[in-house]
């Protein structure tokens, strides 16, 4: 296992634990709202911006996780009949068209994430929509590099630190 690989599996497991906290935010504050609103007659304004933005984090933090384990969503029903060296060979341009598209949400979001930097949620003026949206780079950043990691060392779905979730 190289130092890269070692790094990325912290990396890893950083992203599963603020996907992790963040889906278990967003699951706790979605009933306090519920309950103000119809128990107790009285809406809160912030349950739903948090909630989103545990949404956007849950989706853009933990999709890398998803990618690296190899439990993202995969039709494979035309290169399933392909000959083994043409698989290896769909699978590094499937990659190559991954980090281009990394590329791409990462200047966009980027962009994004700069226009919107001092626009407060007007219902959360604490965050602004910047970094309400900043997940969405970082996200992006972090399955560039577990794309990186695949071209360089190979599939990663298969080693004990990425089954840890129990998922294959």
């Amino acid at each position: 296992m190289t130092a890269y690989s070692r790094l990325m599996d912290g990396v890893y497991l950083l992203c599963m634990l603020i996907a992790a906290v963040a889906l278990l935010i967003m699951v706790t504050v979605i009933p306090i709202g519920i309950f103000a609103r119809y128990v107790m007659n009285g809406a809160l304004a912030w349950p739903e911006p948090v909630a989103i933005i545990c949404m956007i984090i849950f989706t853009f933090i933990g999709a890398p996780v998803g990618l690296r384990a190899g439990t993202h969503i995969c039709v494979s029903m035309v290169t399933d009949r392909l000959s083994p060296n043409t698989q290896r060979l769909m699978l590094r341009v499937c990659d190559l068209l991954m980090i281009i598209t990394c590329l791409v949400i990462f200047q966009a979001s980027y962009n994004l994430c700069e226009a919107m930097w001092i626009q407060p949620l007007a219902s959360l003026p604490l965050v602004t929509y910047g970094e309400m949206y900043l997940p969405i780079p970082i996200g992006a950043i972090f399955t560039l590099l577990f794309v990186v990691e695949r071209l360089l060392n190979g599939d990663q779905s298969q080693r004990p630190i990425v089954t840890l979730g129990g998922t294959h």
